[in-house]
């Protein structure tokens, strides 16, 4: 066992975190089985990679079309101003919309792309102008809408 939390995963740590990439609700008699080792040892590595900061917790994947929230754009949005105290306000209102997914600060032409999921196209045009568009320091926008999601990480 190592005790610096700096120090590299093993195998083992990575098979965890893989297995429970795939599946976060299996129980750890199952985890234990899938890696060959006793529920002990694999409930100590898995406390230690929750402590050290490797995964950082267990969520549901959702059914957007159940939820009615299959429409997918992605936003390119410029700001007006990139002082710290811009990104800052910017980042602190774009966490508060729900209907933000993701929001990725970008180093190329416009300053961060996200992901907006709506119910459809008149939602999004609605989120896109009452919310996204009035967001601190936003000067501009432009949308991409996906067609279909090919692959996406969890689903």
């Amino acid at each position: 066992m190592r005790t610096d939390p700096n120090s590299e995963l093993d195998r083992i740590d990575r098979r965890i975190i893989d297995e429970l990439s795939v599946d976060g609700r299996m129980t750890i008699t199952q985890l234990a089985q899938r890696l060959g080792l006793s529920k002990t040892p694999c409930t100590v590595r898995l406390n230690r990679l929750i402590r050290d900061g490797y995964i950082l917790g267990f969520r549901a994947v959702t059914n957007p079309v159940k939820l009615d929230r299959s429409h997918v754009a992605f936003v390119e949005v410029k700001l007006s101003d990139t002082k710290e105290a811009a990104l800052r306000a910017f980042n602190e209102a774009v966490r508060a919309l729900p209907e933000v997914e993701q929001c990725h600060m970008i180093a190329g032409p416009f300053d961060y792309l996200l992901k907006v999921r709506s119910k459809d196209i008149l939602e999004y045009r609605r989120v896109l102008g009452e919310r996204i568009s009035t967001l601190p320091y936003v000067s501009n926008s432009s949308t991409y809408v996906a067609m279909e999601s090919v692959k996406e990480t969890g689903a």
